[in-house]
């Protein structure tokens, strides 16, 4: 049976040009990003430090779509309702950063925000299975998190396709963040993602090829599940 959920590009900015960030985001959501993605490190959970709500808040008015705003910093908690504010449309925590992830979706969930949970490539799908009611999205992490440009964990695909069985019909995204490029689009949609969050595949080559770049992933995606936007 063929894959019927239209893939989606999520371009992750911390692959984008610190100096112009309104400009990046305007320019890949021009070349036919669906999502922006804005990567948050804390120096704690993961070893690379990011953005916190006063950058998403300043990017929000360059961001017509959906900000995806993922949470890599433990504890969690106290910073939902700070980048909620900021304009966030999904929040998305991590599995792993604290013993009581439901209250965290719980918590992102009142705060007006869509809810993800993230799983590290050592991670099992078996939290997921208990929370299936509170959350819109599972982010797989193709990489270990805390840096852009990792190659592909290809054994991650295996966990995208017991997740998609898992969620069955269920509007829940499956994404996947780490190393997505046009030759590695195809594993992960195959497996069944529908979201590919992706850096330096996006943003190399400038503004002029940030079209071809997105359409290049986008098209290996739908070229390997018969998905179609």
């Amino acid at each position: 049976m063929s894959f019927d959920r239209p893939i989606r590009i999520a371009p992750s900015i911390l692959a984008a040009d610190f100096a112009a960030f309104g400009a990046e985001c305007r320019a890949v959501e021009d070349a036919g990003a669906d999502w922006i993605h804005v990567d948050v490190m804390d120096g704690h959970f993961v070893p690379n430090l990011t953005f916190g709500p006063a950058t998403v808040a300043a990017l929000r008015p360059h961001v017509r779509g959906t900000m995806d705003v993922h949470l890599m910093v433990a504890p969690v908690d106290g910073w939902i309702a700070g980048f909620a504010k900021a304009g966030a449309d999904i929040l998305t925590a991590h599995a792993e950063a604290g013993p009581h992830i439901h209250r965290t979706l719980q918590a992102i969930r009142d705060a007006g925000c869509k809810a993800g949970i993230a799983l590290n490539p050592g991670t099992g799908i078996e939290t997921v299975a208990e929370v299936l009611d509170l959350i819109d999205l599972v982010c797989v992490m193709t990489v270990n998190p805390g840096f852009g440009g990792q190659s592909f964990i290809a054994g991650q695909c295996d966990k995208i396709a017991r997740l998609r069985a898992l969620i069955g019909a269920r509007q829940i995204h499956i994404e996947v963040d780490g190393g997505i490029t046009a030759e590695t689009a195809p594993l992960a949609a195959r497996a069944g993602a529908d979201v590919l969050v992706a850096g330096s595949a996006v943003f190399r080559g400038g503004a002029a090829a940030y079209g071809a770049n997105i359409a290049a992933i986008r098209r290996a995606a739908e070229a390997a599940t018969g998905a179609r936007t």
